[in-house]
């Protein structure tokens, strides 16, 4: 599946049927175990074509995708998992390793041709590079979770691991840092635990 619709006209946002809401959202939840039902390379390059469109600030794009599919893979990341995470990344059929770019601004000619001349800026102040940089990879982040329901797989997204111990194995050369672990494939019947309250709009909601 191929998304190339750089060039496509672009659409005032539309309503989504009830079903494709209950997808997403409401009637979504993150499994705990995953069928041996393989993932492809397709699959996974897909999500990141869906993942890649929603906004990020200026359009910094920081975020990057380490897929991990191999069983040699998986057992390597499994060392620096949570023990309560350990098993289920192991046994998981693709697992996506998050991260952000600490160099991200190097592509602002590419990505936000008007503001090129930030790069020296970003590239002399690490503070505010890496600030935008996380904050805007996590953001990315519910985007991929979203783009990986979309497509219809599952997300196990995890924070459990030794981030240090999976940049010094996987990203040697130290440009990406990791922040988030998501394991993705079709889950089992039953690998679904009852669904956790959510807080009501008394709680969270006010209006100015």
């Amino acid at each position: 599946m191929s998304l190339a619709l750089d060039s496509a006209p672009l659409l005032a946002p539309r309503r989504l049927g009830d079903e494709s809401l209950e997808t997403l959202f409401t009637r979504a939840a993150t499994p705990n175990s995953f069928s041996s039902a393989p993932v492809t390379d397709d699959e996974l390059r897909s999500i990141w074509d869906l993942a890649k469109w929603p906004p990020t600030s200026a359009n910094f794009q920081p975020m990057r995708v380490l897929f991990v599919q191999s069983s040699e893979g998986r057992a390597k990341l499994g060392e620096h998992m949570a023990e309560n995470n350990r098993d289920k990344t192991i046994a998981a059929p693709a697992v996506a390793v998050l991260a952000f770019d600490r160099a991200w601004h190097e592509n602002l000619a590419t990505t936000t041709p008007h503001l090129a001349h930030l790069t020296e800026y970003f590239a002399d102040n690490e503070d505010p590079r890496l600030s935008a940089a996380r904050n805007n990879s996590w953001l990315q982040a519910g985007y991929f979770i979203l783009a990986t329901r979309a497509l219809g797989l599952a997300a196990g997204p995890m924070g459990g691991f030794d981030a240090t111990a999976i940049d010094a194995d996987f990203f040697q050369d130290g440009a990406w840092g990791t922040f988030l672990v998501i394991n993705i494939g079709h889950p089992t019947e039953g690998s679904y635990r009852p669904r956790l309250p959510r807080l009501d709009q008394e709680h969270t909601v006010q209006f100015a």
